[in-house]
């Protein structure tokens, strides 16, 4: 009697493991909650017109030190709810980001913005401008505007979502065409092939995305950032916008691999809105992609 239960329960058992295989697996993990949990935050400066890429100084030619992290009382940036779902308020009005706790390597992530209604100083007159900075490592602060850390940018901007940009000292290979300055710049094209960009590479850290496929009449817009190994793929509202590998960033002329760190969105004097940020681990390039860097 003892041994039929025994064999009945693994055959339980077994059938349960057998119906699991068809339950829908849970693969996506939501990165934002009311609380901002598994981010940390950093600001740096209310830039003015006229910046030069220099420390701020006061009257009297003092350095003034930036905001910080995680300065308490900050409203840059907050969490909101619309329709019972929360949503990341990005104010603006001072250089800065939100990072994550933690560091991401080989991962599919997805997100949706559209931008506010405010702009401020030094861009009242220019594009709202935002961004993910994906493989940010190190201190925040060392950019240009001393805001970000050592990082690549998925540019998120009007009419320019899905641009590079290295942060820092960093670099990576784009495809596409050779940009001509002072005029011309690069423009990726999915079937062009790679060219450097950033530290080291006697271009700018800078290249434009494909095409515009941004949602209009300020609807939300969905980006994807797929990044496995030193590869990765900036694809707007589904489509693929721009095809990069060899990341990596330049010290006293040595090349060092930047593959994994943490994620920051960027506060860059607009105002935006941000929801469903869901990220999922990747154990290869997916299929459907790996022909773009054949």
């Amino acid at each position: 009697m003892k041994t039929k239960l025994v064999l009945g329960f693994i055959a339980l058992l077994l059938t349960c493991l057998g119906l699991s295989s068809f339950l829908p697996k849970k693969e996506w993990t939501p990165l934002l909650d009311k609380d901002l949990s598994q981010w940390e935050t950093y600001l740096s400066y209310r830039h003015k017109v006229g910046y030069n890429g220099n420390v701020p100084v006061d009257a009297q030619g003092k350095e003034i030190a930036p905001m910080g992290y995680n300065p308490k009382g900050q409203t840059v940036f907050t969490v909101v709810e619309e329709n019972g779902e929360p949503l990341l308020k990005v104010s603006g009005e001072v250089y800065g980001c939100v990072y994550t706790k933690q560091e991401y390597e080989n991962y599919h992530l997805k997100l949706k913005y559209k931008w506010g209604q405010h702009k401020f100083d030094p861009r009242k007159d220019l594009l709202k401008d935002s961004g993910v900075l994906y493989h940010s490592i190190g201190k925040a602060g060392v950019d240009y505007w001393r805001a970000w850390m050592l990082s690549q940018e998925f540019q998120i901007m009007e009419g320019h979502t899905g641009d590079y940009w290295s942060i820092a000292n960093s670099a990576m290979d784009v495809r596409a065409y050779l940009p001509e300055p002072p005029l011309v710049n690069a423009i990726a094209s999915l079937g062009q092939p790679f060219l450097g960009f950033g530290t080291g590479t006697g271009r700018t850290g800078f290249c434009l995305r494909s095409a515009d496929y941004e949602s209009k009449n300020n609807d939300w817009t969905e980006i994807e950032l797929i990044c496995y190994g030193d590869k990765s793929l900036h694809l707007v509202n589904g489509q693929v916008v721009m095809v990069l590998q060899n990341s990596r960033y330049v010290e006293n002329g040595k090349a060092t691999p930047l593959t994994k760190g943490k994620l920051q969105i960027q506060s860059e004097a607009a105002e935006v809105y941000y929801k469903d940020i869901l990220i999922k681990p990747l154990t290869e390039m997916p299929k459907k992609y790996a022909a773009y860097f054949n």
